[in-house]
């Protein structure tokens, strides 16, 4: 199975030349250390940059140059700045051709869950609703169970929900996924992983074709 890196370089190959692309908060923000080659993606980050590069290293870290999930990041040749107004124009603009989230559940209806767990102090939904709500290509990125092993892609979310019926993909640990038609469609398993394995981990209606590919990292 993968890594939360191997999850991010899959997501990476549905990236698109001259794509403007918002990285979520999480494993998504990875997928901007693995842009495959011949291919220029502007990164958005919902706090106002454009032009996101890679996560720096020790010797070039700014305190000051940070993305919406507070971590520091760098800035590509051409990057610009602006406040969040102008920010959240674009995304509710539908000028991001691709979104990356973060969940705690996805439902087999498309519906996501990535804000809150009742009980728990949270400062609020963030950038998230916005982008659910403009988004036409979202992909998640998540680990297929959670830490007590219980499935993560569900008939329905038991959390509180970020978005209807908005996620087309999901990539996790095990196995891409499309949803469509009320269902998880499986797309390909991660290196390793059998199809058994992925269906026993899946508590949502997973639809499994005839062949199902490996996928080449």
């Amino acid at each position: 199975m993968l890594d939360k890196n191997g999850i991010a370089r899959r997501i990476a190959q549905e990236l698109r030349d001259g794509w403007y692309v918002n990285l979520g908060i999480g494993i998504p923000t990875l997928v901007a250390n693995h842009i495959p080659q011949g291919i220029s993606v502007e990164f958005q980050s919902e706090n106002g940059i454009l032009g996101m590069g890679p996560f720096p290293t020790e010797a070039e870290v700014d305190a000051d140059l940070i993305n919406a999930g507070k971590q520091t990041i760098t800035a590509l040749p051409g990057a610009v700045y602006f406040d969040s107004a102008t920010s959240f124009a674009m995304i509710r603009g539908q000028h991001v051709q691709l979104t990356v989230l973060g969940a705690m559940e996805v439902s087999q209806g498309g519906d996501i869950a990535n804000w809150k767990i009742p009980g728990r102090m949270v400062k609020g939904m963030g950038g998230a609703m916005d982008l659910v709500a403009s988004a036409e290509n979202i992909v998640v990125a998540m680990m297929h169970t959670n830490k007590r092993g219980e499935s993560k892609l569900l008939p329905a979310c038991s959390l509180p929900l970020t978005g209807v019926a908005c996620v087309k993909r999901v990539v996790t640990n095990l196995a891409v996924l499309d949803i469509r038609d009320g269902a998880f469609h499986l797309v390909e398993r991660a290196p390793g992983v059998t199809v058994e394995e992925i269906q026993a981990a899946t508590a949502g209606t997973l639809v499994v074709p005839t062949e199902v590919p490996e996928m080449q990292l």
